[in-house]
């Protein structure tokens, strides 16, 4: 399916097979971020491969878009149904990944693990996560280099807020926020209360959601969105 989104104008393709038939599902565009709901028809349908999608209208453009710039055959995470959340898991240890993960699977989250720092970057690079776990000594030979929080560190504040960061590591202790707040996360687990993450991760995730609902509360009443 060729997709192309009002804000920016740029055109992307979707494998049928990502998409759900008969369901919405919100794309972020590669180019701008801008959030694209898209509904694919049913299998009983007639195939309509050259269809166009955007965020205003399901179907009925006339011209394809330009899709030299992105082709969502080989990214790692192209949609996620309305309403869904995504988690990037940055764990080399297995069993505290597979911890995690049926924490996540749990809560319902679209789940993708990154093999090493490349990996993980490519990843964030086309998708905004709504939630980013991540080992601080994943794929490097010392915590305070870890390529994955360097990048995260240094992501603008607005793009920041969006992603719930959560840090594992056996330096500092589960929920110090001074720790949190030095490597620029959310949430510090240490390894050894991976048992009780689902837990600690629920109770710092509502603190969290509460916290920004009150600031874009004050943002709508400001004007600012």
């Amino acid at each position: 399916m060729q997709i192309t989104c009002d804000k920016c104008g740029a055109g992307f393709k979707v494998p049928d097979e990502k998409l759900p038939a008969d369901k919405s599902v919100a794309i972020r565009c590669p180019k701008c971020k801008e959030k694209i709901s898209v509904t694919r028809p049913s299998s009983e349908q007639p195939a309509q491969s050259d269809t166009v999608v955007s965020s205003s209208t399901a179907f009925g453009f006339d011209e394809a878009p330009d899709e030299s710039q992105y082709d969502a055959s080989e990214k790692p995470f192209d949609f996620v149904e309305e309403e869904g959340e995504t988690a990037l898991i940055c764990e080399s240890d297995e069993a505290i990944k597979e911890a995690i993960k049926e924490v996540l699977d749990y809560m319902e989250y679209h789940i993708s693990i990154a093999q090493d720092t490349r990996d993980a970057l490519k990843k964030m690079r086309y998708h905004t996560y709504n939630l980013i776990v991540i080992n601080e000594s994943f794929s490097s030979r010392s915590p305070d280099s870890n390529g994955v929080l360097i990048y995260l560190e240094r992501l603008k504040m607005r793009d920041r807020r969006s992603t719930f960061t959560v840090m594992i590591t056996k330096r500092f202790k589960t929920m110090d926020a001074m720790a949190a707040f030095q490597k620029s996360v959310n949430l510090v687990v240490n390894v050894n209360d991976i048992k009780y993450f689902e837990k600690i991760f629920k109770r710092a995730l509502s603190d969290f959601e509460y916290q920004y609902q009150v600031f874009r509360e004050v943002q709508r009443e400001l004007g600012l969105v």
